[in-house]
């Protein structure tokens, strides 16, 4: 193989990604063609997350890697504090050839993949701490040892891209808590660990109307709460669909009505595994909630103009051709609103909804005026 890479333009493609994540993938693609790699992919060392930045070529040993579990168990995790001391590591670095043919990682995983060799880069400033992984079929080859000297040269120069990446993806987050608290919502960034890096001021408050904060984790006085509101945080964590949203959870305190908790992720915050901000929960105090209006709606369940307005209607009870005729829309294009409803708020009939936004918004169809206190 050629030991001549084209480091600059690796640098410049991950540079681009870290101010538009939506070229993550892309940067993955420069960094293989550029090492002549069979696929790169971009790894965050302290966290087993599925939404990795990836080359096509990867695609299917990427979905065996996850439905088969290997995700949970890969062998070349165990190269970290080679990679940390290093800057680069190879399976040779831990395995011998014999150990290679008989381990289940290589035949059971990679070989029907037909991959085998790979070269894993540090990319680290500070506590963030990721690995670029360059995947050679068995044809190809291992990297030459000149190929990995070159390699441990751009993992001294990559560090800044870690830098650069992980304080926009925090300035990201800090910004959607501030949008949030604009609208008056309460708004916790989540990380990928489970635990909260930041609240905005509306959720601070909460902490004096029982909200807990315990071991840097959200908590209840009800444990069987506490465990489905981490449950819920696992799914959006752990899944690499276009699931945005997880079910809300109720969260009881010594006084007045739960909160209410809905785990989201905001897909310009949440990106991939590797954004410092994996979810984002809103918060919402029946007791405080007064006819919000419906922008509050479309921020806390992710709803359109037309799907907030639909559900909204919703509450009173009429049937959905009643709504569609109201809204000036055809009963189909209601019924697809609906759906779409159903979907991002985790219900599945008019009644759950009713009885959900009921909770949510108390004061919704009361008829007050909506800074009017009830006697």
């Amino acid at each position: 193989m050629s030991t001549v890479f084209d480091f600059a333009a690796i640098e410049a493609c991950l540079v681009e990604a870290a101010l538009d994540p939506t070229r993550w993938d892309e940067a993955m693609e420069r960094a293989a063609k550029a090492t002549g790699s069979f696929g790169a992919l971009l790894f965050d060392v302290q966290g087993h997350l599925p939404m990795l930045p990836r080359t096509r070529s990867v695609a299917r040993a990427f979905d065996a890697y996850v439905s088969g579990g290997w995700i949970e168990r890969d062998e070349r995790f165990r190269l970290v504090p080679f990679l940390r001391a290093r800057g680069v590591a190879t399976d040779e670095d831990l395995l011998t050839s014999d150990e290679v043919a008989r381990h289940p990682y290589f035949q059971e995983f990679l070989a029907p993949c037909g991959l085998r060799w790979c070269a894993l880069v540090k990319i680290a400033a500070g506590d963030t701490f990721w690995s670029l992984s360059l995947q050679r079929s068995v044809e190809q080859g291992p990297f030459s040892p000149r190929e990995l000297q070159h390699l441990v040269a751009f993992s001294h120069r990559a560090g800044s891209v870690a830098a650069l990446a992980t304080m926009l993806g925090l300035a990201r987050a800090e910004a959607a808590l501030d949008a949030f608290s604009a609208s008056g919502m309460a708004a916790v960034m989540i990380g990928k660990d489970g635990t909260v890096l930041a609240m905005n001021g509306v959720a601070e408050s909460l902490q004096a109307r029982g909200l807990i904060v315990k071991g840097r984790h959200l908590a209840t006085t009800d444990k069987g709460a506490t465990e489905r509101l981490n449950r819920a945080l696992q799914t959006l964590l752990r899944d690499q669909s276009s699931v945005t949203s997880a079910p809300p959870v109720a969260l009881p305190r010594p006084q007045g009505a739960p909160l209410i908790a809905y785990p989201v992720r905001l897909p310009h915050v949440s990106y991939n595994s590797l954004a410092p901000c994996q979810v984002i929960i809103i918060l919402v105090d029946p007791d405080m909630q007064r006819q919000p209006p419906e922008f509050h709606l479309q921020t806390t369940f992710h709803l359109t103009g037309a799907e907030a307005r639909l559900a909204s209607m919703m509450l009173t009870g009429e049937p959905l051709e009643s709504v569609a005729h109201r809204c000036r829309i055809s009963y189909q294009t209601a019924r697809n609103e609906l759906k779409a409803v159903f979907a991002k708020t985790g219900t599945h009939r008019q009644a759950e909804l009713v009885s959900l936004l009921t909770r949510l918004l108390p004061k919704l169809s009361d008829g007050r005026p909506h800074d009017e206190t009830p006697i």
